[in-house]
């Protein structure tokens, strides 16, 4: 058994019908929140084309692409920046309270998004800005959701649980980008409406049903270290996103001395953050919670998880939107809606092995299934790596089923894991911080892998394709200056569903001197995938190869997490054992709650000096008020050792 003794009497733990039936309550709100915040961050991808058009804005110019970057990054760079402060505030003023006005800001933000009055760049900067405000609201959903479904499900449903809401989330990406293309194909406006009723409907049933259960406790805003946090993340990210931008000759933004400035300033700021936070006496996060090996273990695989896998949806729209389906007859503005459809196998990957693995988890722990996930997602990358550009579509659509299918199996226990590693009264920081390290290793994975992908397209494309286009007419000058475009452009163009040769070539006029059977080769949909396809498929090798080391290191890390471990703040008052040395108030997975091996070696029975099961210096099981040993529903002793929860430097925490 895996609850706590607190945790077998806590509300929401299903031993009445109303904590019963208010779990499953707060359990589909927070996956219709979650559902919806993720779908928005992707939504917008597909539907960047007709977005743009409508407010009558080429994003593919070169003073334009700033715009489409900031549409696309910006989300998720808000999202990772306040993620950690507002769940801390969550601990501080109630996680229902900031969750609820969560789903108000974006429902509001996603109205004015859909009333844009400007066009050109003007009505980018509108979009982009009421963007953000958006994100401060998902992020809101995001930081306290996890936090209110711990704080309602006893320790042995936590997995199912936070697994359902996580892969809900997870696979929301994915549902976005199918949304996208078929609003945008009505009304781009529609790609934010589809928001308002739904936020409409979890508004108000979020302020009828939800309330808060976990003691919340009033503190002074650390001011220092939410300023140091936020102004680093967001230059480390907004660093990483100017980077996938051409600058002078080159191809990325990686020698742009603002970039790099940005980087170093980036992780400087975040440096003095952890130092402060270790200094103050109420800080917006305790970094004394990375002593937790459970939490630390889960936070750096999924660090390393959501960077293999964040940008693996932009490498498979390119793959799919770019070259397949044109080469299987689709016309390019239609390409991203199918690109969509055909990677549904991944999301049903997802959806499938989500919820199975947090219940299998709840039983037998999180590390066989965390670790057996990030290894089935690196086979499958392997097998994307070796296929044919012009793949059969049967075997992509096994691979990246199995892709789905490995990232659901790592979600559902690994978030259960950290989220119940920590003492209660900091779930909502420590829920932050696991979303802050989840986007930003979607940021990060975006700025790498696309930087990858550009490098390996600027070592052999603009050969391939100046002679490509020589081939057709185009004169040796201006095959030449098209071929040496930056590849940003390129990507974007069959990302966004836009005819790649016709955007390279518009600006030149030369479409308009060419006959037309030229025309029709350079602009067909035979051309551009067929002179790319060697290039790109040099840089998928490249990237996946990444991704491959990335979720083996990450399957490493989650390997050497120790077994299952909960925290429990709440065990009832004891005598204090005289010359007792401080002891973490935990329980193990398999068996008594020991010392600190229960926390570092992941031992189900931890000794001192390796006495055998935890005792007072050989004295003896601790005794209750005399009573004799505490029992655990026959499991064990439970070692209390002192009159509250272990603590350590007055901080609460076992270490």
């Amino acid at each position: 058994m895996r609850t706590t003794i607190a945790e077998l009497s806590q509300t929401g733990n299903g031993n009445s019908s109303g904590g019963d039936r208010y779990k499953w309550v707060a359990l589909s709100n927070t996956t219709l929140s979650m559902t919806m915040a993720t779908i928005d961050a992707s939504i917008v991808i597909i539907a960047m084309p007709a977005i743009f058009r409508g407010i009558h804005l080429n994003p593919l110019t070169p003073g334009n692409i700033s715009y489409l970057l900031w549409m696309i990054l910006g989300y998720l760079l808000v999202q990772s920046v306040l993620v950690v402060t507002l769940g801390r505030l969550g601990d501080m003023f109630g996680r229902v309270k900031i969750y609820n006005l969560g789903f108000v800001v974006f429902t509001l933000a996603s109205i004015a998004l859909s009333f844009d009055p400007m066009v050109g760049g003007g009505g980018a900067l509108w979009l982009i800005a009421w963007r953000v405000v958006q994100a401060f609201g998902g992020a809101m959903l995001m930081a306290n959701a996890a936090a209110i479904l711990t704080d309602a499900f006893p320790a042995n449903q936590r997995g199912m649980a936070l697994g359902i809401n996580q892969i809900a989330g997870i696979s929301g990406q994915f549902v976005g980008l199918l949304l996208g293309g078929l609003l945008a194909a009505w009304d781009w406006r529609a790609v934010f409406w589809i928001n308002v009723p739904i936020g409409v409907f979890g508004t108000v049933w979020a302020y009828r049903s939800l309330r808060e259960i976990a003691t919340t406790r009033r503190s002074s805003i650390d001011w220092a270290g939410n300023a140091t946090f936020a102004v680093g993340a967001s230059v480390l990210l907004a660093g990483i996103t100017y980077g996938i931008q051409p600058y002078g000759g080159h191809a990325t933004g990686w020698t742009n001395p603002w970039v790099d400035a940005g980087l170093i300033g980036g992780v400087v700021l975040l440096t003095a953050f952890g130092i402060i936070e270790t200094k103050i006496a109420e800080p917006m996060f305790r970094m004394s919670l990375f002593k937790i090996r459970a939490f630390a273990a889960g936070n750096a695989a999924s660090l390393m998880g959501a960077i293999a896998r964040g940008g693996l949806q932009f490498m498979l729209v390119i793959w799919l939107a770019g070259i397949w389906l044109p080469l299987h007859g689709y016309d390019f503005i239609q390409t991203p809606l199918w690109a969509g459809i055909y990677m549904l196998p991944l999301t049903g990957g997802f959806l499938i092995a989500g919820p199975v693995s947090g219940v299998l988890s709840d039983r037998y722990g999180p590390r066989p299934f965390a670790t057996a996930g990030l290894v089935i997602a690196a086979l499958a990358f392997t097998g994307l790596m070796l296929l044919p550009v012009n793949f059969p579509y049967l075997l992509f659509a096994i691979l990246i089923f199995f892709n789905g299918v490995g990232s659901g199996l790592f979600a559902s226990p690994n978030t259960a894991a950290i989220m119940s590693s920590v003492p209660a009264r900091d779930r909502g920081a420590a829920s932050g911080m696991r979303s802050t390290f989840q986007n930003s290793g979607m940021s990060l994975s975006i700025g790498i892998f696309f930087s990858l992908m550009i490098a390996g397209l600027a070592a052999t494309l603009p050969r391939t394709l100046s002679s490509g286009l020589r081939a057709q007419g185009v004169s040796a000058p201006v095959a030449a200056h098209v071929a040496h475009l930056p590849p940003v452009s390129t990507l974007f163009s069959a990302l966004l569903g836009y005819n790649p040769v016709g955007n390279l070539l518009g600006p030149s006029g030369v479409l308009k001197k060419l006959p037309a059977h030229n025309v029709a080769v350079l602009t067909g949909k035979q051309f551009f995938p067929s002179l790319i396809s060697g290039p790109f498929h040099h840089g998928l090798i490249i990237v996946f190869s990444a991704a491959i080391a990335l979720s083996l290191g990450g399957a490493l890390i989650s390997l050497l997490r120790g077994r299952q471990f909960i925290y429990d703040d709440s065990v009832p008052t004891a005598v204090p054992a005289p010359a007792a040395a401080p002891a973490p108030s935990a329980v193990a997975s398999d068996g008594p709650a020991g010392l600190t091996g229960a926390l570092h070696n992941g031992e189900a029975s931890a000794s001192r000096n390796g006495a055998g099961p935890a005792q007072r210096n050989g004295a003896g099981p601790a005794h209750r008020n005399g009573a004799g040993p505490a029992h655990r529903n026959g499991a064990g002793p439970v070692h209390l050792n002192g009159a509250r929860p272990a603590q350590r430097n007055g901080d609460g925490l076992a270490d």
